[in-house]
């Protein structure tokens, strides 16, 4: 390791350090964590009853449930936060500070050309940013995989789980990392560019859940006449009830018939009301809405990235 790298790992050698100290620490207490859940799994003989399924209520669910539920939850809150907290507390110092305090002049005096100097630095953290993600991502995805998607939860579609365990955790944190990064460089002040970094990472973030149900179609689930509907199960229910006319026309639930028993038998009659819909997306959309966002993510910190080394060249010239 040698120029421009070696420059770079001496320079964030403290927080690369702390990071893998951190997730060393979080690796041994959930290894510690899902051995007892795992144990007491089997000493129960337990089987889990996979979505909102009434009657499988017993002890067993309940202490597995609920002591490991809300650590499941708060790690995967963790993984949610770790790209803001990249952005703001690594991308924004990344150049913010060296432009702040003019040290970057000394460092392009040495041989290394401005290119160079950012593709070192730049990508040291994008290394560390991919690898700190993914093992965080993972952890989550390991200790829930026994109790996943079962009674009360957690969900795939909970927002703990979502935006800890896909792929589009990981270009959402190089996402944040170029946007702090970009920051830093324009405002050349690091506290001003770690304001505008969470701001601009929780927007996008909040932006893209807000949006995530206009992606893709959901799936209709119809059921015909007073027939007992299919249940959610593990699926994400968009909130869309309603009834079905023999044309196919959807009637919301909360324009009509919000009844039950006999009395909505006799409504959907007067309606003329054939069957029952429901609209959901299953929990293989997963996948599909990780990806998504992946590209999301990843194109939007392509663009930053371009803007980094445009914006980086005209200072440095």
């Amino acid at each position: 390791m040698k120029g421009a790298l070696w420059l770079a790992w001496r320079q964030q050698r403290a927080m690369i350090l702390t990071g893998a100290i951190l997730l060393l620490v979080c690796a041994g207490v959930v290894a510690y964590r899902r051995s007892e859940m795992t144990a007491l799994i089997d000493a129960y003989g337990w089987v889990p009853c996979k979505g909102w399924n009434g009657g499988c209520e017993s002890l067993a669910t309940f202490e597995i449930m609920t002591g490991n539920g809300t650590g499941i939850r708060l790690l995967g809150t963790v993984g949610l936060a770790l790209p803001a907290f990249i952005g703001v507390f690594w991308g924004a110092p990344l150049l913010g500070r060296e432009m702040e305090s003019g040290t970057f002049k000394v460092a392009l005096t040495q041989g290394i050309g401005p290119r160079a100097w950012f593709a070192a630095r730049f990508g040291l953290a994008a290394l560390c940013t991919v690898f700190a993600t993914t093992v965080v991502g993972a952890l989550v995805a390991w200790w829930w995989a026994p109790i996943s998607n079962t009674l009360d939860g957690p969900y795939w579609h909970e927002a703990p789980i979502y935006n800890a365990t896909g792929p589009a955790s990981v270009a959402c944190a190089l996402f944040a990392l170029a946007a702090g990064t970009l920051a830093g460089l324009t405002t050349r002040r690091v506290l001003p560019a770690m304001g505008v970094t969470l701001a601009s990472v929780a927007s996008v973030m909040v932006l893209a859940r807000y949006f995530r149900g206009d992606w893709i179609d959901p799936e209709t689930r119809i059921t015909p006449g007073m027939t007992p509907k299919r249940p959610v199960g593990s699926a994400w229910s968009t909130g869309e009830f309603g009834y079905l006319t023999p044309d196919g026309r959807e009637h919301s639930i909360w324009n009509v018939c919000q009844t039950s028993g006999e009395e909505l038998r006799q409504c959907m009659a007067e309606h003329d009301f054939v069957a029952r819909y429901h609209k959901v997306y299953p929990s293989a959309d997963f996948w599909t809405f990780q990806w998504i966002e992946t590209a999301l993510y990843l194109g939007l910190g392509a663009v930053l990235v371009t803007l980094t080394l445009l914006v980086l060249r005209k200072r440095t010239a």
